[in-house]
């Protein structure tokens, strides 16, 4: 399923994110950018030790930030690591650290003249953000930043369950009507 948003694409495909040859693949990472579960564990595991030793140079990550390394052995040149909240509920400003860290990811791919970028689902698994809202905020903060930046071509949304795509696939319908 895609969408346009200004002259770019925003596709949504069911997967694993490390099979993806992009640009630049987004890392759903911890503050401390070396390693965990979830698609964060996927991807340094795929990647190998060259995406660690980088991290490890780069002091850690504000929730709501990202910063960029190589991928290593994927399919992509960089891996644009992107810290999203931890839900506890919505009143400690995580919505707007969520949409910061799509947004912040989505500029490091441009000043890294990425053309096709590949997100995951920040925040909803491990860090318990309701996945309904997070679509909400990804489609609609990938879109907005799509529509000023045309330096992107295509934005993926990869999502490994088929709840989490189905999910998407609504929100990304209600961006096209």
């Amino acid at each position: 399923m895609e969408a346009k948003a200004g002259n770019s694409r925003i596709v949504l495909l069911l997967g694993d994110i490390t099979d993806q040859e992009v640009d630049a693949i987004v890392n759903a990472a911890n503050s401390s950018l070396l390693g965990g579960g979830g698609v964060d564990g996927a991807i340094h595991r795929a990647g190998g030790p060259e995406i660690l030793a980088q991290t490890r140079k780069l002091g850690g990550c504000d929730p709501g930030d990202a910063k960029a390394t190589t991928a290593g052995r994927l399919r992509a040149k960089y891996v644009i690591h992107a810290v999203g909240p931890i839900w506890y509920g919505g009143a400690r400003g995580e919505d707007q650290t969520l949409e910061s860290s799509y947004r912040r990811s989505l500029e490091l791919a441009v000043k890294n003249k990425c053309k096709t970028v590949a997100f995951p689902s920040i925040s909803t698994g491990a860090y318990g953000f309701p996945i309904d809202r997070a679509a909400q905020i990804a489609i609609q903060t990938i879109a907005q930043y799509l529509r000023g930046h045309p330096e992107i071509g295509e934005v993926r949304m990869v999502l490994f369950t088929q709840y989490d795509f189905d999910v998407y696939s609504r929100e990304l319908r209600g961006l096209a009507n």
